[in-house]
């Protein structure tokens, strides 16, 4: 006798055929007899389950060929919508004193002063603590600098650079530190402008020199050469203890005194450009004003004014404003404005 033949083969053959001998060995199955062909019942019915098995298997999308699927970014402090400019995690987010290391704490207990937005999740790193200008300050110098294209040469955290968002119609914002370049974009986005800042890991004097590298022509435009209206400079003044200053020797005191911390009188040596941070600070100067006439550069307080009177020596017909930041009864910086930013020299602004 003939034995019909399968069209099964593979996984399915193998399945039935073991199915078939551990049948036969516990239950011999009945066998029947039609036209002349044996049909072996339990075998069949395992043949066809075994067959349905496998049709289901090459039916179904393999797990290993489907796309992987993109992580979903997690929401922090931003919120829903913003994920892709949030920081949360990269540095501590402190609500409570008990939480701030206590050579933070004087500045923890000025976090609205440099932040209005601080309590909806505005993050610092240290050097952030005690280097971002309070905000009404940073609104202030803003406003006064108020045009198309500002470069921030120093952004740090991004105090100034969102308050230049709300005054220009562009800004590029540049620092060293990739983890304070995520923290002023986080904070630009809780402030709501972030589309309008540029940010960009770099240093100033590099950059500067990029810009110069561009050739300039008869017709340039914002494609060959990118114009730049305002330069700020805000450079590193050494940390906290730039207050203690380098007396310098034969200079009569400023007469923009700091004013400490309590209130009552108070003098302190004389802040030098020698101390700026990362060149001299008339060096750095000159780096600006290839840019533009028209630079703003913030000073700690008793900064010495003859030496900001010398960066301008060259030009006898040109004047430097010196604006006194004040918060409250407290003397906090000077901002010195130059080219078409001082008063009275608006019409040399383009330049």
């Amino acid at each position: 006798m003939v034995k019909r033949k399968t069209a099964i083969t593979g996984l399915s053959r193998f399945l039935a055929e073991a199915t078939k001998s551990s049948e036969l060995e516990s239950h011999p199955p009945e066998s029947a007899v039609e036209n002349g062909v044996q049909v072996t019942t339990a075998a069949s019915e395992v043949e066809v389950a075994a067959s349905e098995e496998l049709k289901h298997r090459v039916d179904a999308p393999s797990a290993d060929t489907r796309p992987a699927k993109k992580p979903r970014l997690q929401a922090g402090l931003l919120g829903e919508g913003l994920e892709k400019y949030d920081a949360t995690g990269l540095v501590p987010f402190y609500t409570d004193p008990s939480q701030v290391p206590e050579h933070l704490q004087k500045y923890f207990f000025q976090r609205e002063r440099y932040f209005s937005k601080y309590s909806s999740g505005c993050l610092l790193d240290e050097e952030g603590w005690y280097s971002v200008t309070p905000e009404r300050v940073a609104d202030q110098i803003a406003e006064r600098c108020r045009c198309d294209v500002i470069l921030d040469a120093f952004c740090g955290v991004g105090g100034n650079a969102i308050a230049f968002a709300r005054t220009c119609e562009r800004v590029i914002a540049l620092d060293v530190s990739p983890i304070r370049l995520a923290l002023a974009r986080h904070n630009a986005a809780l402030y709501g402008v972030q589309d309008r800042i540029e940010f960009v890991l770099a240093d100033f004097l590099s950059f500067a020199r990029g810009l110069q590298t561009i050739p300039r022509t008869g017709t340039e435009t914002n494609a060959t050469r990118r114009k730049i209206d305002v330069v700020f400079l805000s450079p590193p003044w050494g940390g906290p203890s730039y207050i203690a200053g380098s007396p310098l020797k034969g200079q009569a005191p400023s007469s923009a005194q700091a004013v400490p911390e309590d209130g009552g009188d108070d003098t302190h040596a004389e802040f030098g450009l020698s101390s700026i941070r990362p060149i001299h600070g008339h060096d750095l100067f000159k780096v600006a004003r290839n840019i533009t006439r028209n630079v703003a550069y913030f000073l700690p307080r008793n900064t010495n004014l003859d030496e900001i009177s010398q960066l301008i020596a060259d030009d006898p017909a040109e004047k430097v404003e010196v604006e006194e930041e004040w918060m409250g009864s407290k003397l906090k910086a000077l901002t010195c404005y130059f080219g078409g930013l001082a008063s009275g020299q608006e019409a040399t602004f383009d330049d």
